[in-house]
């Protein structure tokens, strides 16, 4: 009973992990087909709102695998295109220098042949030589061979003196020496040149084969590289599918984190955690670090909790009142800030003088050095010095504290990435959007702490202060989100 029982564990643990990866391969082509386009849009209508979100925020997670894995095909391809090129330049120049030797061995042979045709000659005419002065030997051994026979009585009568014929015979003896001298040095001569010849046919036999060898390499060589420029050609040809692989999926990646975005809703001051969630979703688009963006906005509005005191009353002067009732003459820029703000509470359906921005800061000027100030009961301004007039203006909106006529250059970019019809600065998706982009602008995108520091001062006009408030709140937000505790500075610094 026991043997059949653990029989069958045996068989189903097998069958098990035979299907596991089926499973798998049927989990992921069904997470390629739910996370396509068409089909989120197609379960937008049908899906309660919590699962269509869960389906997105599972689709981001999919696409952002595929993004990865996308990014480490297109390295791989990338590092194979090099390794091709290398490969094939270097047989390129292998194909060179072989044509270069080929061409040298060539002119080498064809010196070698005119050599060896000029030994032909030489060797001819050598035995030319060498017949004629065999010639002219025989003809005088003939000659010495008649004298030599001629009788003692023939001597006496054919010459008129005895002394004339052994002259005669000693001048024969010694053409004969001489000659068989001459014959020996030609002979000579003429094996001289046939060993010539001999080791000129050699060489150019060797060279010849030289030729012959470095042809075939060259033929290999050249074989070898229309392959691998053939294997570059199918590479560059998979890189540019990773490529648009890589761009549906980024695409396809943006639409579902703007679906996303569109589909969380906060309210206008969120809480620490919202807050971190919207920064999350804001710094996945805009690349920035998202504790940095969070500091930001802490400094500025503590989190969406105070976006300003101050009330616009008067739509000329861009005087108002305090949230206390206090009138104050001077709030926003009336020539270059006025308009604009108007213009934006008009879109967005809001009443200009009951929509809140930041105050005035009291502060008077004179030749660049500054005084303090106070705003009297009927909302006069009076410096601490005579002589010194009123300085800078508020007028700053919703949660990142832009004045109007910074929002207006950044409307169009926070509409493309939040969908939101009319961009809203004290919307918190809008205006944590329109922060990241300004930061990133400013040079936040390099995530370092000097690029950080510089990047804060210039959000607030070139204030080295700020920025190290800044810096202080960001280092207590990512201590929080990596290890999800808060000292109680930090937590002071932020709450």
């Amino acid at each position: 009973m026991f043997f059949r029982f653990s029989k069958s564990i045996l068989i189903f643990s097998l069958l098990l992990a035979l299907m596991l990866p089926a499973f798998a391969i049927l989990a992921q082509e069904n997470l390629e087909t739910a996370c396509s386009l068409s089909n989120i849009e197609e379960q937008e209508n049908i899906l309660s709102r919590d699962d269509y979100q869960k389906l997105l925020e599972k689709c981001q997670d999919y696409y952002e695998e595929e993004s990865i894995r996308i990014e480490q095909d297109l390295t791989k391809t990338s590092q194979e295109k090099k390794t091709l090129k290398n490969q094939i330049y270097t047989l390129g120049t292998k194909i060179k220098n072989l044509d270069y030797q080929i061409y040298q061995s060539s002119l080498m042979i064809e010196d070698l042949g005119l050599q060896i045709e000029d030994t032909e000659t030489s060797i001819d005419k050598t035995s030319s030589e060498i017949e004629d002065s065999r010639d002219k030997l025989a003809n005088i051994l003939r000659t010495i061979h008649r004298e030599d026979q001629k009788s003692i009585v023939e001597v006496f009568f054919a010459e008129e003196e005895l002394s004339d014929f052994f002259n005669d015979l000693v001048a024969l003896e010694a053409l004969n020496i001489e000659s068989k001298e001459l014959l020996e040095n030609v002979k000579d001569l003429k094996y001289y040149l046939e060993n010539q010849k001999t080791c000129l046919d050699g060489e150019k036999l060797g060279l010849e084969k030289t030729v012959a060898i470095n042809s075939i390499q060259k033929i290999e060589n050249a074989n070898t590289k229309k392959e691998q420029e053939g294997l570059l050609e199918m590479t560059e040809a998979e890189y540019q599918k990773f490529l648009a692989e890589k761009d549906e999926t980024e695409k396809a990646a943006a639409e579902i984190s703007a679906r996303i975005f569109k589909l969380v809703g906060v309210p206008d001051a969120p809480t620490f955690g919202e807050a971190i969630s919207i920064a999350k979703l804001v710094t996945d688009r805009v690349k920035i670090r998202p504790a940095f963006l969070l500091a930001i906005i802490s400094q500025e509005s503590a989190l969406g909790r105070n976006v300003g005191q101050c009330y616009i009353t008067n739509e000329i002067t861009g005087g108002g009142i305090y949230k206390s009732g206090k009138p104050v003459d001077r709030i926003i820029h009336y020539t270059r800030d006025l308009p604009i703000f108007l213009e934006i509470t008009k879109k967005l359906g809001m009443d200009s003088a009951k929509t809140p921005v930041s105050c005035w800061i009291p502060n008077c000027i004179r030749n660049s050095s500054f005084c303090g100030a106070s705003v009297d009961s009927s909302g006069k301004i009076n410096c601490y010095k005579s002589g010194y007039v009123p300085f800078g203006f508020g007028g700053a909106m919703g949660p990142a504290q832009f004045i109007p006529s910074t929002w207006a250059l950044f409307e169009d970019r926070v509409k493309a990435h939040t969908g939101s019809e009319i961009p809203n600065p004290w919307n918190i998706k809008d205006a944590f959007t329109a922060s990241a982009l300004y930061l990133y602008d400013l040079g936040a995108s390099a995530q370092t702490r000097t690029k950080e520091a510089n990047a804060a001062s210039r959000y607030y006009g070139g204030s080295s202060s700020y920025a190290r408030q800044v810096a202080n709140r960001a280092d207590c937000i990512q201590a929080f989100m990596d290890n999800g505790t808060m000292s109680s500075y930090c937590n002071g610094l932020i709450f």
